[in-house]
């Protein structure tokens, strides 16, 4: 029986369109689910939209339309993105839909039931871009970072879920549950400075979410609400093997999270993976910041596997600039001018010359353990480093044995055979175009193909698989 992989990334807020840093998490997730399926294991690989947070209700109010109507169009952007990107997610959870809310009200009932949800007062400091309380400590200047805003001072009747009794226990999990260790470490330093209160788990007066199963006056609090599609959206497939999320919403991840699972008797997550965020010109991409790039637009115009490429390129755990200028440099001197011109240059002779079964030493450069062990510690960026390092050997090995005067066949399978194993390597990064190859050159994309010899077969010059841009 195959081995089970259920991955996830964040479910994204709907107050807005799609930018560029969704489509770095989505492709990065939609890498590792990919790898794992080409490992032969079973995957499940969830994304989603969140939808009952008080943002939406506001943003909605101020188009002038229901807010019901303003997430359905709005949670549509990013279904479609993932269409786009060529996504292999197996489901897509809105959190307005039954089967979620269901899930929701039998956790937080599960947890108040077992005594770890008491009725209170709040007061203190709340953000609404983060839809979290805050403390002084959080700010910079007075301000949420996350969103460059002074947050809200409230004081209000509400439902409180016993967090701080969960310290030891979250400490001693997270050591083993978050990479990089940079993300481990805040967390553990946070925890003990900071300790750990009580989460206000409950909004009174509110028109627009779930409707708390103890209290009908109440909605329950957001992060509560949105940490839970993990479990709605599992399929019979919990506990997640991997969580993906970017590193501002660490915190929730790694302590809240833990914690409702701990308090409900569920099982906990393997793994979260904590990513970087892109910049441009050096600062975080952001919708509440206003300096967004439409990933949309660059796969209009660049086609996805393009797009999917250049992000991959940024580094999974430290701070990568983006811009359609960096794109098209990527696109033209590594789609283009490495891969690209491989496969043109050695179709074109193939079919011309032929190929010839031979013994493939060339394949020894290819350092798949490498590219293995990257895989299992979460460094994509430096997986697809490597493998381009091999298409780099092939190109050099093409130069110098040059067949096009020579017209040795077992030198064109010898790298027609690389080929193969190139192209199955790139295919969680850049599928359409791996699985072109793939058809071009007579193979399957399955991981044990590479350890075998190419079949003998009718090469031919297709087209060309990267035209290079004009950055003019």
């Amino acid at each position: 029986m195959a081995k089970k992989f259920y991955l996830t990334t964040a479910i994204d807020y709907v107050n807005a369109k799609p930018h560029i840093g969704h489509a770095f998490e989505k492709v990065l997730a939609d890498a590792i689910a990919r790898w794992h399926k080409l490992q032969g294991e079973k995957v499940w690989f969830l994304t989603g939209t969140d939808e009952n947070a008080q943002k939406n209700s506001l943003a909605a109010k101020e188009k002038g339309i229901l807010t019901q109507k303003f997430v359905d169009q709005n949670s549509n952007y990013f279904v479609e993105l993932c269409k786009e990107l060529n996504l292999s997610n197996d489901d897509f959870i809105r959190t307005t839909e039954e089967r979620h809310k269901k899930v929701v009200k039998e956790i937080f009932k599960k947890v108040y039931d077992q005594g770890e949800i008491y009725k209170g007062t709040y007061e203190g400091l709340y953000c609404v871009g983060c839809e979290a309380f805050k403390t002084e400590k959080d700010l910079v200047n007075g301000k949420c970072p996350e969103h460059n805003k002074e947050p809200t001072l409230i004081k209000e009747e509400a439902y409180f879920f016993k967090l701080s009794k969960y310290k030891t226990q979250i400490e001693k999990f997270v050591k083993d549950y978050i990479i990089p260790e940079s993300r481990k470490k805040e967390i553990l330093s946070r925890l003990k400075e900071d300790g750990l209160k009580d989460l206000c788990v409950s909004r009174k007066n509110l028109d627009w979410g779930i409707d708390s199963p103890i209290d009908k006056k109440f909605k329950v609090y957001v992060w509560f609400d949105a940490l839970v599609n993990y479990v709605s959206g599992a399929n019979g497939n919990w506990p997640a093997d991997l969580h993906i999320v970017g590193k501002g919403i660490n915190w929730f991840h790694s302590v809240i999270w833990p914690a409702i699972l701990i308090a409900s008797g569920y099982e906990l997550p393997k793994k979260l993976l904590v990513h970087s965020y892109l910049n441009l010109g050096g600062q975080k991409i952001s919708k509440s910041l206003g300096n967004t790039i439409n990933p949309s637009d660059l796969i209009n115009k660049y086609g996805a596997d393009a797009v999917r490429y250049s992000l991959l390129r940024c580094s999974v755990f430290e701070d990568s600039d983006y811009s359609e200028e960096i794109l098209i440099e990527r696109y033209n001197n590594e789609l283009a001018n490495k891969l690209g011109n491989l496969i043109s240059r050695v179709s074109t002779l193939a079919e011309k010359y032929g190929i010839e079964k031979s013994e493939n030493k060339l394949l020894k450069k290819l350092k798949l353990k490498e590219i293995e062990n990257h895989f299992e510690q979460y460094e994509i960026d430096r997986a697809l480093s490597e493998i381009f390092a091999f298409v780099d050997f092939c190109n050099e090995y093409v130069q110098e044995k040059k067949p096009w005067e020579t017209h040795n066949k077992k030198v064109l399978y010898e790298i027609a055979d690389s080929i193969k194993a190139i192209a199955i390597l790139l295919w969680p990064f850049i599928p359409s175009s791996s699985e072109k190859i793939a058809k071009q050159f007579g193979f399957n994309i399955d991981y044990k193909e590479i350890g075998k010899p190419l079949k003998e077969n009718k090469i031919k010059k297709g087209e060309i698989l990267f035209k290079k841009v004009d950055n003019k």
